[in-house]
């Protein structure tokens, strides 16, 4: 206190001013109030924690430093955990090959408690140890992606599905586990980044018909006297010439608008195979290769097709459905579609030679193919066709009673066509459209 009132240059100056010692008492009363006024700057605390600085925190609560330290392991824990390291089952990446009937399914993608075809593939390879509770559970664990989606009652002969695998893959038990109408041909291994649908350069749908249905809307003619003769199967693939190359189909879906560039697909090839006799009544097969398909396409472009050979439209109805104008087009029903091949062309360009991989094809798988198809998938539409008559029903009761510009209702319960639904739709504007179309012609 007194250093500070030394220090103090007015109470120097009067304190050396006073002639006497009671003059020097009176001036202390008069400095002390004053000095008591001044404003004393402590050191802001900075946050930082009082503690020298060789001093760590201790979290241990009172532990010492030896109860700290892990234990040494024995050499037989060390060997143990070496062991446990190696015997970690590693998942690779494949892709399945499987065909099946979808007639009393409610579709290929898995839906809580609804039939399906995933739910009964992901239940046998969890079956057969190929994959754990967690992904059987989420799929996404394991990367699993199919290469199309199909609806209720779609069949697919030849249908791809990727994700990550054990590699002690038994076909055979695979098969004990599924129903007799799911069939998994064969695997094969592919690269860490593969994805069956976005890798996927085009699919193949084939649409088994009987021949009845080109006949013309006032001949009445019952399906087994039915015969369809060359110059109508001519027509018919002329016809179908309509579709190929790069088109607006925005006409052949649901919810699409002409200025929507995901309505733009490029077809390769559309043909109708020569027709069959089976149990009496004569089938036909139309076949269409195309990079993308939208929902009910196929369906729509074969009930136009059957609109315009039966004579219940003009030929202008193709090539205007293409324009921007609204055209309801007629859906055929779904129960003789099919998925038929799954195309990787520029997968095996780049990978099917490398040494390491292998082409995504299925030689090896055809006779067991053919054979699963022969039994369980042609034979279900040809009953049905033969025994219910779904076709014909079809031809006189909606066909024949079409308003091309009246929408129709879209939310039936047939099944669908398409391996992606609108909101998943690939979107294809027309320029890459085009480039591939020249690319096709180039080759």
């Amino acid at each position: 206190m007194l250093l500070r009132l030394l220090r103090n240059q007015t109470f120097i100056r009067r304190f050396s001013l006073a002639e006497t010692i009671e003059d020097k008492t009176k001036v202390l009363p008069q400095i002390l109030p004053k000095m008591g006024d001044t404003k004393v700057f402590k050191r802001k605390y900075d946050g930082r924690s009082k503690k020298r600085q060789w001093e760590d925190r201790r979290t241990d609560k009172g532990a010492g430093i030896r109860d700290l330290e892990e234990p040494k392991k024995t050499k037989v824990e060390e060997d143990l955990d070496l062991t446990a390291d190696n015997n970690k089952i590693k998942r690779r990446k494949f892709c399945l090959l499987l065909g099946y009937s979808g007639t009393d399914y409610f579709g290929m993608q898995r839906n809580p408690n609804t039939k399906t075809i995933e739910e009964d593939l992901l239940h046998a390879l969890h079956k057969v140890d190929l994959i754990d509770e967690d992904c059987y559970n989420q799929v996404q664990n394991m990367q699993f992606q199919r290469s199309c989606r199909t609806d209720k009652g779609v069949s697919a002969i030849r249908q791809i599905v990727s994700l990550k695998l054990k590699e002690n893959i038994d076909i055979a038990k695979i098969n004990e586990q599924l129903p007799e109408v799911i069939r998994v041909f064969g695997y094969k291994r592919v690269t860490k980044g593969f994805n069956s649908k976005t890798q996927c350069d085009g699919r193949t749908y084939i649409y088994l018909t009987p021949t009845v249905v080109f006949a013309p809307h006032e001949k009445e003619v019952s399906q087994k006297d039915f015969r369809l003769d060359d110059e109508t199967f001519t027509r018919v693939n002329k016809l179908l010439e309509n579709f190929l190359g790069t088109k607006n189909f925005h006409n052949y879906t649901s919810k699409k608008k002409p200025n929507d560039p995901s309505a733009h697909r490029f077809m390769k090839s559309f043909v109708m195979e020569k027709p069959f006799v089976n149990n009496g009544v004569e089938f036909a097969i139309l076949k269409v290769h195309g990079q993308s398909f939208m929902l009910h396409q196929i369906r729509k472009m074969i009930g136009g097709i059957l609109a315009v050979v039966r004579g219940l439209a003009t030929e202008d109805l193709l090539p205007n459905s293409f324009k921007s104008e609204k055209v309801v087009i007629p859906r055929a029903p779904g129960l003789g579609l099919m998925l038929e091949y799954v195309h990787y062309d520029r997968y095996n360009h780049r990978y099917g030679s490398d040494g390491i991989h292998e082409a995504i094809t299925w030689e090896e798988c055809e006779d067991q193919v053919k054979e699963f198809k022969e039994k369980y998938i042609f034979p279900t539409i040809i009953e049905t066709e033969i025994k219910e008559e779904p076709m014909i029903y079809w031809l006189h009761n909606k066909l024949a009673r079409h308003a091309y510009d009246k929408e129709e209702n879209e939310s039936d319960n047939e099944g669908g066509d398409d391996e992606d639904e609108i909101k998943e739709d690939i979107v294809k504007n027309e320029e890459t459209c085009k480039s591939n179309e020249n690319k096709q012609e180039n080759v």
